[in-house]
């Protein structure tokens, strides 16, 4: 498996797919791993739950790591899996316009990184546009986000406490992906094993085999 990003139908053949399963994905490099097959999807989902489980650009890093134990996965999964997303513009804005409340920008951004961002999410404009984590490689997964965090330039006030909370353990592990491409590659896909093989299995006659990602068969 390569690093994907869900986009249209795939058109040709997955070994270990059903041949009649849309499976969308396009290519943006990165490592390659095996995955193990039979993993089934829910019939039901909740918004609530999501919330509550999942963490939000607005959390503090030791809210976020929470919620990473809570699961099973550690400090260095936390932080080799937080370039794998690419936030909308609704996560950005307060930190460009009202920054804690204050109606002013945060001022840990530069000028130059602030007109940047305030450009792709414009004050009143789509909230829901797509921005990257990594703006200089934006159609490679590389370790340029870990860089981006050294120079206090990270575009979510989560992931730069990565790097900027004191004495956290996650800074020598920016540091370390920053500095060796291959180690982040190696701790990225150990942890994406572990979180989409071993969280909430669904087993017997719990969940299905979809034949749409993105929708439950009886719809």
């Amino acid at each position: 498996m390569h690093v994907v990003v869900r986009t249209g139908p795939f058109k040709g053949n997955i070994s270990g797919c059903n041949p009649k399963t849309v499976c969308d994905d396009e290519n943006f490099g990165g490592p390659s791993w095996g995955s193990f097959l039979g993993r089934k999807d829910g019939l039901t989902a909740s918004q609530t739950g999501a919330n509550k489980a999942l963490p939000s650009a607005f959390d503090p890093l030791i809210a976020i790591a929470s919620k990473f134990a809570a699961v099973g996965l550690d400090s260095r999964d936390l932080v080799a899996l937080c370039p794998f997303i690419w936030p909308r513009s609704l996560f950005l804005t307060p930190r460009l316009y009202d920054f804690n409340k204050t109606r002013k920008p945060d001022p840990t951004l530069s000028r130059t990184q602030l007109k940047i961002l305030q450009k792709s999410c414009p004050r009143g404009g789509n909230r829901t546009a797509l921005t990257n984590l990594d703006p200089t490689t934006v159609n490679t997964f590389d370790n340029r986000y870990f860089s981006i965090l050294q120079a206090s330039a990270g575009l979510l006030q989560s992931d730069q406490e990565l790097f900027s909370t004191p004495k956290s353990n996650t800074v020598e592990m920016v540091n370390q992906f920053s500095a060796n491409q291959t180690a982040f590659f190696e701790s990225f896909v150990a942890s994406m094993i572990k979180m989409i093989s071993y969280i909430s299995v669904l087993t017997g006659m719990e969940g299905e085999v979809r034949t749409r990602c993105r929708r439950v068969n009886n719809i």
